[in-house]
């Protein structure tokens, strides 16, 4: 096999890690991503950076945690200077392209304050995350009364959906996301009662399988160019509704127990009850609409392994799964109604961890094939490694990325050597917040995990959750008032404290320039503490000894 010459950026939206069969779902098969890990090295314990689509995929982009780049919510922008994955790779000479959804809002009063046009080649990267765009879709055109959520959302796609005749303003949703009764009327899949149903378009031209065809047209436009394609599904995120023969894969004989308990639903904790109470914790909650989401959850995530399939047979018949790492992952979990919530936004492992699979085409990686690593990784890791993989020692900069590159892993040699894992949410935006009347400043949560403990602290002055996951591995007692374990939050709160001191904004020096610079202050002249000129070299002195000139003490001479 060849050294890595492409590399295959493959995020699912909102995958559970163990919705997979290859991480242990006993019902759900997924022999094609199965076979993925099989070639490469599937890690166990790899964590998010927040549990949200906009500010998780933020940190994966730019290799750097929430608060370093400070896109801390859906639709917050990313500041105009934060390096990208593209910035860092072209210029290496690999192209950095997208298929598919950042869910990145662009800095447009940044851009606006630099005269960067948003036309131009360069403001259209700072606007889309340092990618070059074959086609982004968001996969979100939904429409309510102030208007589009979305005005570019699924453009591309709903004029293929018309040529394919699908009639209608937005087919995005009349179609590929919903059901149709006898009658003809539309059964919106944003209504969780109809997620059941089978929705109302061709299975070939729903939006997986359009992204997949995408993104092998545009490796075909490639020819002999290095090239990352960051391939971005958008399911099996919501709205939960899938086509036949997906539609009826999976009944109440495959679905998995809620994990939660009644002591987690009594909870004291504002918070987690806050989160619990959400409209969306509510309706996953009941059993009845658990089951109705869980067939197309299921029947999405099989459709998603059956287009890896496609993928990775065409990659296999054209001669380039020699040449391509492939990496396989998602951007965060999804509840299903564990521990009494839906959605994604809060610190246990249905969200925060996620499944993650790197197959690395080289010789180097031969005899890590299909073997397993269990060591804490985050999502920040994976620029450091595309990085390495594409030519350059990812150390040198180590004070703008930091994450720690996996190729070692990959190539048998040692895991990142790392103590503990870091996640945040800011929820000054949401509805929570405004319910517990707090400051923006003070709606901010944080996770420390370290491989056993997991601590999550709360500020506004609310007490820490706290989770054993050796002895309690579903998460549901929570340890944060526990007297016993008065030493083990001590030790995180160290850790976490540690991990927030460190310098993430000095990013336009690097890190060997502030050590070589330790050595060459004496050569530009100054001179701080010398005595006399016997106590440094004489080239450094050189401009300042045996010099003359007139004495000007009783003013200019004639």
């Amino acid at each position: 096999m060849a050294e890595t010459k492409n590399i295959l950026f493959i995020m699912f939206d909102q995958l559970r890690w163990d919705y997979l069969s290859c991480y242990g779902h006993p019902h759900l098969k997924t022999p094609n991503i199965d076979r993925l890990a099989g070639k490469g090295v599937r890690f166990t314990r790899a964590y998010i950076q927040s549990p949200l689509c906009g500010p998780s995929r933020m940190s994966t982009y730019t290799g750097r945690y929430v608060h370093s780049h400070g896109a801390s919510w859906n639709n917050v922008p990313l500041k105009v200077g934060e390096l990208t994955m593209g910035d860092h790779l072209r210029d290496l000479g690999m192209g950095c392209w997208l298929v598919g959804k950042t869910h990145m809002a662009a800095d447009a009063e940044g851009m606006r304050r630099l005269g960067l046009e948003p036309d131009s080649v360069i403001g259209a990267r700072v606007g889309e995350c340092g990618f070059d765009v074959f086609e982004r879709d968001d996969g979100m055109r939904p429409e309510g009364p102030e208007g589009l959520y979305d005005p570019g959302g699924a453009l591309k796609y709903n004029e293929y959906l018309r040529g394919k005749g699908y009639e209608g303003d937005n087919p995005w949703h009349d179609y590929a996301n919903s059901a149709i009764d006898e009658t003809g009327n539309v059964l919106s899949g944003w209504f969780l009662k109809n997620s059941d149903r089978p929705a109302n378009i061709r299975e070939e031209d729903s939006e997986t399988p359009y992204l997949t065809r995408r993104g092998m047209e545009f490796i075909e436009s490639q020819g002999d160019r290095r090239w990352l394609c960051h391939l971005s599904y958008i399911k099996p995120h919501w709205p939960y509704i899938v086509p036949e023969p997906y539609a009826s894969m999976y009944g109440r004989q495959d679905f998995l127990p809620p994990v939660r308990s009644q002591a987690e639903r009594e909870t004291d904790h504002p918070v987690f009850r806050g989160f619990q109470n959400a409209p969306v914790g509510r309706a996953l909650s009941r059993d009845d609409v658990r089951e109705k989401v869980l067939r197309a959850y299921m029947g999405l995530i099989k459709q998603c392994d059956d287009q890896i399939g496609v993928l990775l047979d065409w990659l296999d018949k054209t001669g380039r799964m020699d040449e391509t790492m492939i990496v396989v992952t998602s951007d965060h979990g999804d509840f299903m109604g564990d521990h009494w919530m839906g959605e994604k936004t809060f610190f246990h492992d249905a969200s925060v961890k996620v499944p993650l699979i790197v197959y690395d085409p080289s010789g180097k990686a031969d005899a890590t094939r299909g073997t397993v690593c269990d060591a804490l990784v985050e999502c920040i890791d994976l620029l450091p490694t595309f990085v390495e993989a594409a030519g350059r020692d990812p150390a040198g900069l180590d004070h703008v990325l930091e994450g720690q590159s996996l190729l070692p892993v990959l190539r048998g040699g040692a895991a990142p050597a790392r103590q503990a894992v870091f996640c945040e949410y800011d929820y000054s935006a949401s509805p929570l917040a405004g319910r517990l009347e707090l400051h923006p400043d003070d709606a901010r949560m944080f996770m420390v995990f370290d491989g056993r403990f997991k601590m999550i602290h709360f500020e506004g002055g609310f007490r820490p959750m706290l989770f054993d996951l050796d002895a309690d591995p579903g998460e549901l007692e929570d340890l944060g008032a526990s007297p016993a374990h008065e030493a083990v939050r001590a030790a995180l709160y160290d850790s976490l404290s540690a991990w927030a001191r460190r310098p993430a904004a000095r990013t336009t020096i690097s890190n060997d320039a502030l050590r070589n610079a330790r050595s060459k202050s004496g050569l530009k002249g100054v001179l701080i503490g010398v005595v006399g000129e016997e106590d440094v070299a004489p080239e450094i002195v050189a401009k300042y000894v045996g010099r003359k000139v007139r004495d000007m003490r009783a003013g200019p001479t004639e």
